[in-house]
C-alpha cells in the first residue's frame, strides 16, 4: 500500500478547508462538536478520572470547541468551570456556549491552583496579534502554575504559520489539533511550546482542499519512491561518484567529514581534491576515499570536465577567498549536481546572479542561520511573493526558505532544530526528527556529504535534500547524547538500512 506524505496546512488553507466543508454539507457546528469530543477524549483513562477541569474560553471557534468539551466532560462526572472574558461573538460558537449549563466565571478570576487540568480554548492558530490585558494576565498565571495544560489547536498566542509567539503565549503540556498539523506546531519555538502533539479526525479530508498541499513533514513517505536501488551488476562509479573540495593543509577536517559522510551514506566512489599539502594530511586519515591533486581553480576545472563525477561538495573549510569563488563560478557554469555549504555560501553573498536559474534544480545550498542571513537576509525583499506577505508570515522560516529558493533557483536547506527544505516551485518540508545531539562541530559537514551521495545516486535534488536531512537526524537520534561528527559518520548507513 502506498504511504501518503504528511502534509501541513497554513492557517489560510485550514480556513478554506472549513469553508469548503460547510459548502458541501459539513457544517461548522458539526466540526465543533467533533472537536469538543476529541478534546474531552484527552481526559479518558484512569489518570484523569474525576479530575477537576478549568476551561479558558475565547471569543471565536476555539472557544466554541471549549464549550463543547466542557459539556461532555461534565456529563462524564468531571467538575468543570469555564472562565471567559465574554461569550463567543456569534455563529456556531455562540450556540455551543448557550448549550453549556455549567458555571462560567470571569477570566480575571482564573487561577490554576486547584485545577488538575486547564484547557486553553482561547485563541486558535490564526492569531497574529499580541494577547493583552486580562487574557494575557490569565496566561501568565497559567504558565506559573502546576495545572496540566491542554491547548486546543495551538497554544494561544502562538502563530500557526510561523511558530513564533505573538507576545504572551501559553506553555502547553499537550496540544490537540484537528485534521492536520500546522507549520507552527513544528517550527521552533512552537514545537516546544506545544508539548505532546495529537491530531484528531473531525470529519475534514483532502477532498476539502482547494489545491494540492505544498508543505510537508519530512518523512520517508515524501521521498521513498525516489531511492535508486543498486543494480546487482553495477560498479562503484554507477553507484554515484562524489568529488569533495578540500580546504588547505590546516583546514582539512571539514572536507574529510563530508567525504566520509558521502561514502557511508552510499556513494560508490568518493574523491577528495586539493593541494599536495592538504592531500598528505588526508592520506594519513583515509583509505577507501581517493585523492586527486587540484592545487588551483584550473586543475579543479580539469577534474570537473573529466566527466567522472556525479556530484560535488564545495564549501566546508574551503576558504573565503578568490580561489573558492573561482571554483564556484566554474561549478555553477556546469550541469553537475552539487552541495554548496559553509564557506561557499559566504563567498556567494551579494553574488546571487551567479546562479544559472535554468530550472534544472541540480544544486543544494545548506546554510545555517548565520550563513542564511549573509546570503539571503538583505535579498528576501526582492522576491515579490515574499514582499507581498503580511509581517506575521514573513517571520516564518518556511516562507524565508521558499523565497531564498526562488532567488537562487535551487534547493535551500535552511538548517536548525527545525530544518526547512524548500524548492523554487513552492514545495517545502519541515524536518522533525533532529535532536540537540546534532549541535556539534562537523555535523553540518557530514550532512553535506550525505546529501551529495543522494544527488550522485540520481535522486532529484529536492528529494535528495529531504532524504539526507532525515537520515542525518535519524542517525543522530540513534546515537543520542555524546554524539560527535566522527561517531555520526561511523553509524551512518545508506537509507535502505533504516526504512
Amino acid at each position: 500500500m502506498t504511504e501518503n506524505p504528511e502534509f501541513l496546512l497554513s492557517t489560510h488553507e485550514t480556513r478554506a478547508a472549513d469553508a469548503r466543508a460547510e459548502s458541501t454539507g459539513l457544517p461548522v457546528s458539526r466540526l465543533m462538536e467533533n472537536a469538543g469530543r476529541a478534546i474531552a477524549a484527552c481526559l479518558a483513562g484512569a489518570r484523569w478520572k474525576g479530575a477537576s477541569v478549568a476551561i479558558l474560553g475565547g471569543p471565536g471557534n476555539n472557544g466554541g470547541d471549549g464549550y463543547v468539551a466542557a459539556r461532555l466532560l461534565a456529563e462524564r462526572g468531571h467538575g468543570v468551570t469555564v472562565f471567559a472574558e465574554a461569550p463567543p461573538n456569534g455563529g456556531a460558537a455562540a450556540e455551543m456556549a448557550r448549550l453549556w449549563r455549567g458555571p462560567v466565571q470571569p477570566l480575571a478570576s482564573f487561577s490554576p491552583a486547584g485545577w488538575s487540568v486547564t484547557i486553553d480554548a482561547l485563541y486558535g492558530s490564526g492569531l497574529n496579534r499580541p494577547i493583552k490585558g486580562v487574557t494575557a494576565e490569565a496566561i501568565l498565571r497559567l504558565n506559573a502554575g502546576d495545572s496540566h495544560v491542554i491547548a486546543v489547536d495551538i497554544p494561544s498566542g502562538l502563530n500557526g504559520d510561523s511558530g513564533q509567539p505573538t507576545g504572551t503565549v501559553v506553555e502547553a503540556d499537550e496540544t490537540i489539533t484537528f485534521f492536520t498539523r500546522k507549520p507552527g506546531h513544528w517550527l521552533w519555538p512552537g514545537r516546544q511550546l506545544c508539548g505532546a502533539l495529537h491530531v484528531a479526525d473531525i470529519g475534514l479530508s483532502a477532498s476539502h482542499l482547494d489545491s494540492p498541499p505544498r508543505l510537508f513533514r519530512n518523512t520517508p513517505a515524501l521521498w521513498r519512491g525516489e531511492i535508486r536501488p543498486r543494480d546487482a551488476a553495477s560498479h562503484k562509479y554507477r553507484n554515484g561518484a562524489v568529488l569533495v573540495v578540500s580546504g588547505p593543509e590546516f583546514s582539512t577536517g571539514a572536507a574529510r567529514l563530508s567525504a566520509q559522510g558521502a561514502l557511508h551514506a552510499g556513494a560508490g566512489a568518493v574523491t577528495l581534491c586539493g593541494d599536495p599539502a592538504a592531500l598528505r594530511v588526508h592520506a594519513a586519515h583515509v583509505s577507501a576515499i581517493m585523492l586527486r591533486e587540484a592545487a588551483g581553480p584550473a586543475e579543479f576545472v580539469h577534474l570537473l570536465d573529466e566527466g567522472r563525477f556525479d556530484g560535488v561538495v564545495i564549501g566546508p573549510a574551503a576558504g573565503v577567498d578568490e580561489p573558492t569563488e573561482a571554483r564556484l563560478r566554474a561549478l555553477l557554469a556546469r550541469p553537475l549536481p552539487a552541495v554548496l555549504d559553509a564557506d561557499a555560501i559566504t563567498v556567494l553573498a551579494g553574488k546571487l546572479a551567479l546562479f544559472p536559474r535554468d530550472g534544472t534544480l541540480r544544486r543544494v545550498l545548506t546554510p545555517h542561520e548565520g550563513e542564511f542571513a549573509r546570503l539571503f537576509g538583505r535579498e528576501l525583499g526582492r522576491d515579490a511573493a515574499f514582499a507581498a506577505l503580511p509581517p506575521a508570515l514573513q517571520a516564518s522560516k518556511v516562507e524565508k526558505a521558499r523565497a531564498a529558493a526562488r532567488l537562487c533557483g535551487e534547493i535551500v536547506v535552511y538548517k536548525g532544530p527545525d530544518t526547512v527544505i524548500a524548492a523554487p516551485d513552492g514545495r517545502a518540508a519541515i524536518n522533525t526528527n533532529a535532536g540537540p545531539e546534532l549541535a556539534t562541530a562537523g555535523s553540518g559537514d557530514v550532512l553535506a556529504g550525505i546529501i551529495a551521495a543522494h544527488l550522485a545516486s540520481g535522486m532529484p535534488a529536492f528529494e535528495a535534500a529531504c532524504a539526507g536531512v532525515w537520515l542525518h537526524g535519524h542517525c543522530g537520534g540513534e546515537f543520542g547524547v555524546g554524539l560527535t561528527a566522527e561517531r555520526l559518520v561511523d553509524i551512518l548507513r545508506p537509507l535502505a538500512a533504516f526504512i
